[in-house]
């Protein structure tokens, strides 16, 4: 299997752009701008999904469905949020196609089927999840309500990449109500935690928690949460958000509730979401020239066996051993794979798992059967070693959760490395262009600045960061007073 993957320092976008599509992941479809998640990207989004479901369900929340569509009048409700997405929004007129009278063969949009109200394809279920809401919420009795869904939505991008960007994607959002202002504020912070952990914990991505400033807010908020990632080419990556609403959805809808006091006021809403975009920064954070690298907390196979033999009896007699090892690495709560298939040779296997970014690779050959060895292949530093075939699951359960945190630490001293604090805008543009990575800047808290940054320079205000300290200093563009630093960078 030739991999002949474009080198990350030649041209980082081709790079990845071939890695997902050679490693299985992941193909552009018929539809413009839409993607077809193959089965072996799908399996690292279903442990992406079950590990967050589960986090989910640990702080309360309950799993429910929401239409598709939106009608056009419930979508306007709330104008900042429409206004926010309508350039990418997809927008059903009608609801039947007829044949052609002129041309049999094809089919026409049947005039006479036009909606009495048009329908909005979802870019975010804010307004269908509220209007139903109205009828579930009459008392503090009612609140909270927790609830996420995992769905799909559309948001017609014009330019897009796989994963990062497609007009329709996978993701999971949660919409919550609350009785009051603070614990609106304390839900979406603990949100926010929960992406930074997950990130941190199963993609072996560290994060930087912040608040997203005003222009770069999600359309409808008071306040965004937000986990900030660094990817291998020094540009960053958005990889969660959580949203405090205030008031404004239960004020645009109507969602009133009838206080312990019996007087009615509007509910305080949240809303958070991360989506398939999580593979993208899985896949750009860790992997190599040789393929992708994958955390063994995601991998869909933790460990591979690939036997090494000259006929059926060498065969059978590997499978007797390896099979044994499935097993017992089985009862540990360890995912593998034997590929005793006959239509590929070893080395060609040896080259897919690589490039398919499995943890760990087991190597066994009538060699290995003499010594009761069997040699053992490291993914995240190429090393390999030989392990008595007693030894290896306990030898596999340790090098997995050194292979995790190898990962982590790696990834996070990069993003220490490409830190850097400046106070000049001479400096800013020379580490944006020499070194890119998060750059630390006193900013004068205007909106003008931070387009004009932008303009100049195609940074971005990534985040406040969540430990930020106050603490004067002059703006690194317009030398106007500043209480503190915020992090730019360019991002995806």
């Amino acid at each position: 299997m030739g991999k002949n993957l474009t080198k990350r320092s030649e041209d980082y976008s081709k790079w990845y752009n071939e890695l997902v599509v050679k490693a299985d992941l992941a193909e552009n479809s018929a539809v413009r701008g839409c993607m077809v998640i193959k089965p072996y990207g799908f399996a690292i989004w279903e442990k992406m999904q079950a590990e967050l479901d589960k986090m989910f369900k640990e702080t309360g929340h309950q799993n429910a469905y929401f239409p598709l569509f939106v009608p056009k009048s419930l979508f306007e409700a709330e104008e900042k949020n429409a206004e926010g997405f309508a350039k990418e929004c997809a927008v059903v007129t009608h609801y039947r196609l007829k044949t052609d009278p002129d041309n049999p063969s094809k089919l026409i949009v049947d005039p006479n089927a036009k909606l009495e109200e048009e329908l909005i394809v979802r870019p975010t279920s804010e307004a269908i999840i509220w209007s139903t809401y109205k009828g579930w919420i009459q008392s503090y009795r009612d609140l909270p309500l927790l609830i996420n869904q995992w769905a799909n939505v559309v948001r017609w991008e014009m330019r897009t990449r796989l994963f990062l960007r497609t007009a329709e994607f996978l993701w999971q959002e949660g919409h919550t109500a609350h009785a009051t202002k603070q614990e609106a504020m304390e839900e979406a912070e603990l949100m926010n935690n929960v992406y930074a952990t997950f990130a941190e914990n199963f993609l072996a991505v560290p994060v930087i928690k912040g608040l997203k400033t005003e222009s770069e807010r999600f359309a409808g908020a008071d306040e965004t949460f937000c986990i900030e990632a660094l990817m291998q080419d020094g540009k960053a990556l958005q990889a969660g958000t959580s949203h405090f609403l205030g008031q404004n959805f239960a004020k645009a809808f109507d969602v009133k509730f009838t206080t312990n006091q019996g007087k009615q006021d509007h509910v305080w809403a949240t809303s958070w979401g991360v989506s398939t975009r999580l593979m993208g920064a899985l896949i750009m954070t860790h992997s190599d020239d040789q393929g992708l690298v994958l955390p063994p907390n995601l991998a869909p196979y933790q460990v591979v066996i690939v036997p090494i033999y000259k006929g059926e009896e060498q065969l059978e007699a590997i499978s007797q051993v390896a099979n044994e090892i499935v097993d017992d690495l089985r009862l540990r709560g360890i995912s593998v794979k034997y590929d005793n298939r006959d239509t590929h040779k070893p080395g060609w296997k040896f080259n897919e798992y690589e490039l398919k970014g499995v943890p760990l690779r087991i190597g066994i050959g009538p060699k290995d059967l003499e010594k009761r060895t069997v040699e053992l292949a490291r993914r995240d530093t190429l090393t390999k070693e030989f392990v008595a075939k007693d030894a290896v699951v306990n030898r596999v359960a340790l090098l997995l959760k050194e292979i995790q945190d190898n990962l982590f630490e790696k990834a996070k001293k990069y993003r220490e490395d490409h830190y850097t604090t400046v106070d000049t805008f001479d400096e800013f543009k020379e580490i944006l262009e020499s070194k890119g990575g998060f750059i630390s800047a006193h900013w004068d808290g205007t909106a003008g600045t931070e387009e004009k940054i932008k303009q100049l320079t195609k940074a971005t205000i990534r985040c406040i960061p969540m430990d930020s300290i106050l603490e004067d200093g002059k703006c690194v563009l317009t030398g106007a007073p500043s209480k503190q630093r915020v992090l730019f960078a360019k991002a995806y």
